[in-house]
């Protein structure tokens, strides 16, 4: 595209480099950038002066986040600039709970993936074994009440979360503490059938208040916040307070994790730290075999 209309028109180059074509703007002051000067933003690209201003305008705690973990403020959106771990669960465990309410289905396919300990320990019980059930049932619930508490508290989570770990530790924190809650509903009220996705929302919890302890940010409100919820659930009958203690646990255990084997060069040691810590939560739930017996 080399007529004279084109090129007379200097919206279709760079700003910064006039001899570049280019048709894409930055998100913040819609001027034209080349590739050079692209930087991922949450959604579309950012200029660099667009940039330097954005930094200047993080708050302290924002600076301490970015130095500790090694982002920059717009790569903390993570890839694509979107929670994609976050929606991926919001659409799944959404998707399960409506199918939940379907007359019949919904009460087979809750009976398929809730928890009880009686299916993870046979010798005890003479249910059948098994054990996926411990991960199945945060993705089930009890009510389009629990369903939606739940995912509303997940996708605020989420939005801070996910940005600050990425997705793969993001999804190892939400999944390996939705596990602990249920080992924890399994040797503390082992005739208690749960469903529901609150002791890896209380994990979630639990890591963002050690991790913002531990970047000086406040967290005084999510302190707040986690313990009216852990109160609420010895208030409220009918609440499985055992799993909200198992994945508050666990997930504060992976957050010390996180925060010791942050640079890239111990992701290896961080790999195998989840991994014994995954170990040792399904050792704590082969024991109760022993410890229920």
């Amino acid at each position: 595209m080399t007529n004279p209309e084109f090129t007379s028109n200097r919206d279709n180059f760079c700003y910064r480099h006039p001899d570049r074509q280019s048709f894409v703007l930055c998100q913040r002051c819609m001027r034209t950038i080349c590739p050079e000067c692209q930087t991922q933003g949450p959604v579309g690209v950012i200029c660099p002066e667009c940039m330097k201003a954005q930094r200047k305008a993080e708050s302290p705690a924002q600076r301490r986040a970015r130095r500790a973990w090694g982002r920059g403020p717009v790569a903390m959106a993570g890839r694509g600039g979107r929670p994609i771990v976050t929606y991926v669960l919001l659409a799944i465990t959404t998707a399960i709970g409506l199918l939940q309410l379907l007359p019949g289905v919904g009460a087979q396919i809750t009976s398929a993936l809730l928890f009880n300990a009686v299916y993870l320990y046979p010798d005890l019980s003479g249910f059948p074994f098994e054990p996926w059930r411990l991960l199945t049932s945060v993705f089930v619930h009890g009510g389009i009440l629990h369903l939606g508490l739940n995912m509303l508290a997940l996708w605020m989570l989420g939005q801070t979360l996910e940005p600050m770990l990425g997705r793969g530790r993001y999804l190892a924190l939400y999944l390996i503490s939705g596990l602990g809650g249920s080992v924890a509903v399994a040797l503390m009220a082992p005739g208690t059938s749960t469903v529901g996705a609150s002791g890896a929302l209380f994990g979630m919890m639990a890591a963002l208040l050690i991790i913002g302890r531990h970047i000086g940010a406040n967290v005084t409100g999510i302190l707040v916040v986690l313990a009216i919820n852990f109160a609420y659930g010895f208030i409220v009958s009918g609440i499985a307070w055992q799993a909200h203690l198992g994945g508050l646990i666990v997930g504060a255990l992976i957050a010390l994790i996180y925060i010791n084997t942050k640079r890239r060069d111990q992701r290896t040691w961080q790999i195998v730290l989840l991994s014994v810590l995954t170990v040792l939560v399904l050792g704590v739930a082969v024991a109760g075999n022993w410890i229920l017996a």
